[in-house]
């Protein structure tokens, strides 16, 4: 009998691609099963792994010059395709060659020239958009949709009965009927009208119809959510280690609502023994029910200033698995030893049970901490001892990390902060303190031993990915390196990245530094396929700690449960072979990272849009501010009282004619010889905001 794994071992083996006939032979002895073999071989094509070439023969995709990845699509139409397996090199895709992929999509390609890393785009496996946003128009007797998102390239035709109601001008989603080839446009229909936004919330609702996320449960989620058990119950302790008795906190935001990791820590002989208790989501959402299979395609939670589009069902996120204080809640936790210098010397994992003493807040903790309130250190006299020991463990960790080459990037980040009604207050830079940095610390190591540990057992299982940065990016980074801080080295590698950031920090340039080196490195994926984390100096690295918010924990979380139960075959859900298990893993980890991506450039535009609601009403104002960003069309400028980016252009500086010099990295006057510089204190008229587009303009 034909399975996919048999067929998929066979294809791995033959020296030679091979036709139908041959492979039925191989496999088949009744109609029936070549009805079967028809079938898988469709489906292992569809999913990349095998081509049927010109001559209609088979092969896999690799031996055939093939790739298979994402598409990372350029405004212009061109595109890189970005491979699933890890530790390569992407591949560049002319315009012409893209054959209508859209960005996020996945493909497969085919290698034209290996030298030069160019490809062409042969199939595309899987569409990243079914629905596009944008702006309706109408020219040459055509209603078409002119995507609001530069890295969509072409417009999409409407035919004249499937505008809905909408006029030319109107912000509209459109669902994809036709997609487009090499030779002809897509095509598709009006689904929805956006209204225009008339203040901050609607502008929030706007963003969420334009990046097509979710705002409710289907019914039968909210249904089955609603059959989950009211409470924690004694009952479900069983198999698990009761922990209530350690002294645990949680430590988050003021906002935060989902509490999805607790720590406890003791002292030890020989230094520190730290526990991080993490929701056991995995009880309450078993593999393949209905939940799971939402969670599975959302992926994420979506964070914005007003709400959280949740991955699960509040009674989850918010009740049931939210790790609440005086509240008894079940949980799986690493339970980590390490020496006086932050060496982890030992790791377990098992489920448990824990009472969490009190909800803190980073800026409680820091008070407690760092500035020693006496009020606070009374009120939490029981716990002094515990934050003491975080306080040193959380300095030795992050000193070993920064030992080992690191990135700490120190990137300032906006916060929206809303009034009592929900309209928005004010725009300020987020304050990270020592409390993130104690969190953030426990997390890595967490995340690392428990990736190590799956690692040493040989368990397949889903990774954290971070691929070193292409090295023909050092010169971009030279270039600033060498006209803004002295760094005496003729060549950078990214071995120098962590010492530069160092160098650059309290300067004029950390900003531009910073987000230069960030720039030149590839994004953060999920694979299941360990090749390291570069960001972070890991060698092994995968996210365990928020099930809650993120579906790859969760399912890393199944995959410890069944090692632990002595299943190591890492199956995610305990019943599929080893081909299909394979399979599973990496359709994860493809739908996690793009829904990731999806997730963060929606946050993104929420605050770019949130800072031009804000400044609306200052158009003339005259402000101060500070040079953060500089390139040949103008400088970027963050304003002091607020914590709000705006783009100056060359052209709106009018009283000269200004060039820009890349090797002093300056805007210069050419008759005044009155010269701009990152890092420079300058004054500027607040000339336009865009609401559309979401844009500040200043000028001089």
């Amino acid at each position: 009998m034909v399975d996919k794994e048999k067929l998929s071992k066979y294809f791995t083996v033959k020296k030679k691609p091979v036709s139908f006939r041959e492979i039925g032979k191989e496999f088949c002895s009744s109609k029936k099963d070549y009805a079967i073999l028809k079938k898988l071989l469709k489906q292992l094509a569809t999913a990349g792994e095998i081509i049927v070439n010109r001559k209609g023969l088979y092969g896999k995709s690799e031996e055939m010059s093939l790739i298979t990845g994402y598409f990372e699509a350029h405004k212009t139409g061109y595109g890189f395709v970005i491979l699933e397996t890890p530790g390569q090199r992407d591949f560049f895709i002319p315009a012409r060659k893209a054959m209508g992929a859209m960005d996020n999509d996945r493909v497969v390609a085919r290698v034209e020239n290996m030298k030069n890393r160019e490809g062409r785009i042969i199939r595309i496996v899987e569409r990243a958009h079914s629905k596009i946003s944008g702006t309706l128009d109408f020219a040459d007797d055509s209603w078409f949709l002119r995507p609001k998102h530069s890295t969509i390239p072409f417009d999409v035709l409407i035919p004249k009965k499937h505008i809905l109601n909408a006029e030319k001008g109107d912000t509209v989603v459109v669902e994809i009927t036709q997609f487009n080839s090499e030779n002809r446009p897509p095509i598709g229909k009006v689904v929805k009208k956006i209204d225009k936004p008339e203040d901050p919330k609607s502008e929030i609702e706007a963003v969420i119809d334009e990046f097509h996320l979710s705002r409710k449960f289907p019914k039968q989620i909210l249904d089955a959510a609603k059959a989950l058990p009211e409470a924690v119950t004694p009952e479900m302790f069983e198999g698990r280690r009761d922990l209530r008795t350690l002294n645990t906190v949680t430590i988050d935001g003021e906002r935060a609502k989902d509490f999805d990791d607790a720590v406890s820590i003791e002292k030890t002989p020989v230094g520190f023994k730290l526990y991080v208790h993490i929701a056991d989501v995995s009880y309450f959402v078993p593999w393949d029910s209905v939940i799971d299979t939402e969670a599975r395609e959302r992926a994420t939670s979506v964070y914005f200033p007003d709400r959280v589009l949740p991955m699960l069902p509040r009674k989850l996120s918010e009740d049931l698995c939210s790790l609440k204080p005086k509240l008894d809640r079940l949980t799986f936790t690493a339970e980590l030893d390490f020496d006086d210098k932050g060496h982890r010397t030992a790791s377990t994992f098992y489920p448990s049970v824990i009472n969490s003493n009190e909800r803190m807040t980073y800026t409680n903790v820091q008070k407690i901490i760092i500035d020693e309130d006496k009020k606070l250190r009374a009120k939490y006299n029981s716990l002094l001892k515990e934050f003491e020991l975080m306080s040193l463990l959380c300095k030795d960790l992050r000193q070993m990390r920064k030992k080992r080459g690191s990135l700490d990037f120190d990137l300032p980040e906006p916060e929206i902060l809303l009034d009592i009604q929900g309209n928005l207050a004010d725009i300020i830079k987020t304050q990270r303190n020592f409390a993130h940095s104690i969190i953030e610390e426990f997390m890595i190591a967490a995340n690392e031993a428990a990736a190590e540990y799956l690692t040493a057992l040989g368990v397949p299982s889903l990774y954290r990915i971070h691929e070193e940065p292409d090295i023909r990016k050092m010169d971009d980074i030279m270039k600033v390196v060498n006209c803004t801080i002295s760094y005496k080295k003729a060549k950078i590698t990214p071995a120098d990245f962590s010492k530069i950031i160092h160098k650059a920090a309290a300067t004029p340039y950390e900003e531009v530094i910073n987000y230069l080196i960030l720039r030149s490195l590839k994004q953060a994926r999920y694979s299941p396929i360990n090749v390291g984390h570069f960001g972070l100096a890991s060698t092994c690295y995968t996210h365990f700690t928020s099930p809650i918010r993120r579906y790859p924990d969760l399912v890393v979380h199944r995959i410890l449960r069944d090692t632990l139960n002595g299943d190591k075959s890492g199956k995610p859900d305990n019943k599929s072979g080893d081909r299909a298990a394979a399979q599973r893993l990496s359709d994860v980890a493809f739908n996690s990272s793009r829904r990731e991506r999806v997730a963060e450039e929606a946050e993104r535009e929420v605050i770019d849009a949130m800072r031009t609601w804000f400044m609306k009403d200052r158009v003339g104002e005259v402000l101060n501010g500070k040079v953060v960003g500089m390139n040949s069309h103008g400088m970027r400028v963050r304003l002091n009282d607020y914590f709000v980016d705006g783009f100056l252009h060359i052209s709106y500086m009018v009283d000269d004619y200004y060039v820009y010099e890349e090797g002093s990295l300056t805007i210069r006057g050419k008759n005044t010889n009155k010269t701009f510089s990152i890092g420079q204190a300058i004054q500027v008229r607040i000339d336009k905001v865009d609401i559309a587009e979401r844009e500040i303009v200043f000028g001089l």
